[in-house]
């Protein structure tokens, strides 16, 4: 194993819902196999996230066979949940873009509804490969990504984390620190680099895949998310404000392209070649 590697790796099946740590996934053109393939919206279409409902911290989807998954959350029974069949095609909002979804069982909707209190669908991108374009000011010609925020995965580092918590020991609300990875809802953690390292990693391959690496990844008020608590704090946006503000972004991690397809696993060397 090189200094420099892969200490975790997280899919998250249902938007803003707490995933699962595998130990290997394969890579997609538009991310991780089964990341963020799923997402809720309201009734009037738009996606519902951490932002708007932070108790889906709580909730959790875990991937079951045919790219199905199974739901849980504090106070509610296991749902299991089937891929839906050929469908008529249903637009939601994501970000102020309309994104072409099929609506799965509605049983799925009662699930939610009954846990949030509010009504809520769940939905399912059906063929990432054509129904969201990663954004036009960084993409290549048909990269497309799943329903995660922007791109298909984002990398973290254990000694950014550490330089981050460092830096809220010494600010304003020390006693909301450390701060586990877990607020940033990364898809890869590498352990090995230096802090904010991944901030110059353009090209970077781990097993046989290599990703391009596009851009800062600019955090919102889901990282202030106690993900085991679902209560909000100040941090780490007061000290990302402070420290880790890149042009309009307060940032931490960096955004990926795959370019060339794969599997990733604990262990595997993570090697920087740009």
């Amino acid at each position: 194993m090189s200094n420099l590697h892969v200490q975790a790796l997280h899919v998250h099946p249902v938007k803003s819902v707490a995933g699962t740590a595998p130990d290997e996934v394969a890579v997609e053109p538009w991310g991780l196999s089964g990341d963020r393939r799923w997402a809720l919206v309201d009734t009037g279409g738009t996606v519902i996230t951490q932002r708007q409902q932070p108790r889906l911290a709580l909730a959790a989807a875990r991937p079951v066979g045919g790219g199905g998954i199974a739901l849980s959350a504090p106070g509610m029974p296991e749902l299991l949940v089937e891929v839906p069949g050929p469908g008529v095609l249903e637009p939601v909002v994501l970000f102020g873009k309309k994104v072409e979804t099929v609506v799965a069982a509605s049983a799925a909707a009662d699930w939610f509804s009954a846990y949030l209190g509010v009504p809520a669908r769940l939905v399912h991108l059906d063929d990432p490969a054509v129904r969201r374009p990663v954004d036009p000011d960084y993409a290549l010609p048909g990269e497309t990504v799943s329903l995660a925020d922007a791109y298909p995965l984002l990398i973290t580092t254990l000694a950014s984390l550490d330089a981050l918590n460092a830096l809220i020991a010494q600010g304003d609300h020390p006693q909301e620190g450390p701060l586990p990875m877990n607020r940033f809802r990364p898809n890869v953690v590498v352990a090995g680099a230096e802090a904010w390292a991944e901030d110059g990693w353009r090209r970077i391959a781990i097993g046989d895949a290599v990703f391009r690496g596009v851009r800062e990844c600019g955090r919102c008020i889901v990282t202030t998310t106690d993900q085991r608590t679902a209560e909000r704090g100040k941090e780490p946006l007061k000290t990302l404000a402070a420290h880790r503000r890149i042009g309009k972004s307060l940032a931490f991690g960096r955004q990926l392209v795959p370019v060339r397809m794969g599997t990733v696993r604990v262990g595997d060397e993570v090697r920087v070649l740009e």
